[in-house]
């Protein structure tokens, strides 16, 4: 069955995008859910005409991801950890520690919005990406330092 997603789906495709899927998937998840339409000529038509008003709401967005990503580039967190005589840290900085820091400074982010492969467990500086939207992407530094 032929369907126009109407949302971004990673393993399917992106808005605007017409593609065949089982029948059973479209009828019972994709069409229910909001995400896609079936392709037929009338909602072909009718998806066309609202195409360039989703496209300008998605320029709007990049936008404003990328002005964010110019403010977050500047922002620095700083951290200060127990640690060893060796400077080993009894315990690390996580998501979390990183979500508090920002909302400290202002920024609200959801945490599957900062990329951590794992949590920090060393002294030093470290760089943080965070996601603000699709291909737009900012860095952070986090300093963690020995607690005196």
């Amino acid at each position: 069955m032929r369907v126009i997603l109407k949302k971004d789906m990673d393993n399917l495709g992106a808005f605007g995008d017409v593609v065949k899927v089982a029948p059973g998937y479209a009828r019972n998840y994709l069409i229910p859910q909001g995400i896609a339409a079936e392709a037929s000529r009338s909602n072909l038509r009718q998806f066309e005409a609202e195409k360039e008003a989703h496209l300008r709401k998605l320029q709007a967005k990049r936008d404003k991801a990328e002005s964010l990503k110019a403010r977050l580039d500047a922002v620095s967190l700083s951290f200060t950890r127990k640690t060893s005589e060796e400077e080993k840290l009894f315990g690390s900085v996580t998501v979390h520690d990183i979500e508090e820091g920002l909302k400290a400074q202002g920024f609200e982010f959801e945490r599957k919005d900062i990329v951590l492969d794992e949590p920090i467990k060393s002294l030093g500086e470290h760089a943080v990406k965070i996601k603000l939207h699709p291909g737009v992407s900012a860095e952070i530094k986090v300093s963690v330092l020995k607690e005196e």
